[in-house]
């Protein structure tokens, strides 16, 4: 098995990337939509999160309203540092028990959107990188999800630098490109990938 940490700012395109790495055949294990999942309602993680930051980041449904969530995290490093507490060992073991089901011969990507703000590069047999600029990543936040130029800046910074996560990859992914660029790039990620399984 290759476990591989596949990260890059907010707005690089993890999401592009995995999509093609999973056509390949690679096991994906999100750790956004694990996150997601261990602050489901009814959950232990919910509850804690209620507890931290009170009733008022739930929505009229008993969900997590993470919007609302975020603009209180993101906005103070001590409150975000404390939901990271509570969601980041559930997301962990969760994401454990996935790779512990994997085929013997596997390629599991983790995508792991703050693998390099919280120093995860040691837990994977790879690091790759989707890279953009940061007006590309500005661009895509705003035009594709719709967030206003403060938020999507705010949330940018709140991550690691370029540089930062430049600097932990074994491999990286330039997405400044156009899609068929990409698809190629990603083509001879996976061919390495699969073969250093094999070494």
């Amino acid at each position: 098995m290759l476990t591989v940490g596949l990260t890059g700012g907010i707005g690089a395109g993890k999401s592009e990337v995995s999509r093609l790495l999973v056509e390949h055949g690679a096991v994906l294990i999100d750790a956004d939509r694990i996150a997601r999942e261990v602050v489901a309602p009814g959950t232990p993680g919910l509850a804690a999160v209620v507890e931290a930051f009170g009733t008022g980041v739930l929505a009229p449904d008993g969900s997590l309203d993470r919007p609302r969530l975020g603009a209180v995290v993101f906005a103070d490093p001590a409150k975000l540092a404390v939901l990271n507490s509570i969601v980041h060992p559930l997301v962990g073991a969760r994401s454990r028990e996935l790779e512990n089901a994997a085929a013997e011969d596997a390629v599991v990507v983790h995508d792991v959107p703050l693998l390099t703000e919280n120093s995860l590069a040691p837990l994977y047999d790879v690091v790759v990188v989707i890279d953009a600029s940061p007006e590309t990543q500005l661009d895509r936040l705003v035009r594709l999800r719709g967030m206003t130029e403060e938020d999507a800046r705010a949330r940018m910074a709140a991550q690691a630098s370029r540089d930062e996560r430049l600097a932990i990859a074994d491999i990286v992914i330039d997405n400044d490109v156009p899609l068929e660029t990409l698809e190629r790039r990603v083509d001879e990620v996976w061919d390495d990938l699969v073969r250093r399984t094999q070494e």
